[in-house]
């Protein structure tokens, strides 16, 4: 059996009928037996950023997610885009982020999905950024910008597009040997 590979999934919206919530544990039930998910359910719980309150070890809910990627062998976020850009809660969360090191040297997949043309390219763009800033380690071919998601996924969550499925299969197993 192959090692055993952590995996922290994290959704950039709290929507409850989010497509990309639904696309990340659409991805989670295409990983082999070996790759364990915890999903971060904590992006509407963080206070917003604000380093006079970062002391010590941060409020309790930035302890959490501190904790969760310490854990974790490697992270998948999966995000729309909001106002041509990141959505503020995931914003935030990463803000939190940026004096700490859970990040640094970790493997990241990055997957934007939007049901317009553009597949959340900005949004994608801007994380990209900022997860390099923080040292996060994009894992080479494991991006990916899915536009029309609507018509790809079903309301059940279940992938119908053949070609998206190869996509994510792809990705899943190259943030799976980067974690090795």
């Amino acid at each position: 059996m192959d090692k055993e590979i952590r995996l922290l999934a994290i959704s950039g919206s709290i929507r409850q009928n989010s497509s990309n919530t639904a696309l990340m544990k659409a991805i989670i039930g295409l990983a082999p037996e070996n790759v364990k998910f915890t999903i971060y359910g904590g992006l509407g719980d963080l206070p917003h950023f604000n380093p006079d309150i970062d002391i010590d070890e941060g409020p309790v809910p930035v302890r959490g997610l501190r904790t969760q990627l310490k854990e974790a062998d490697g992270v998948i976020l999966c995000t729309p885009e909001y106002g041509n850009g990141v959505p503020g809660v995931l914003k935030n969360a990463l803000d939190w982020l940026v004096s700490t090191t859970e990040f640094m040297n970790k493997p990241t997949a990055v997957i934007s999905a939007s049901p317009t043309p553009m597949g959340g390219d900005k949004a994608h763009a801007s994380l990209l950024l900022t997860l390099k800033m923080i040292n996060a380690e994009i894992v080479e071919r494991g991006t990916l910008i899915i536009p029309h998601i609507t018509l790809k996924l079903n309301k059940e969550g279940i992938i119908t597009d053949p070609q998206l499925k190869q996509e994510l299969l792809s990705v899943l197993q190259t943030l799976e040997q980067a974690c090795y």
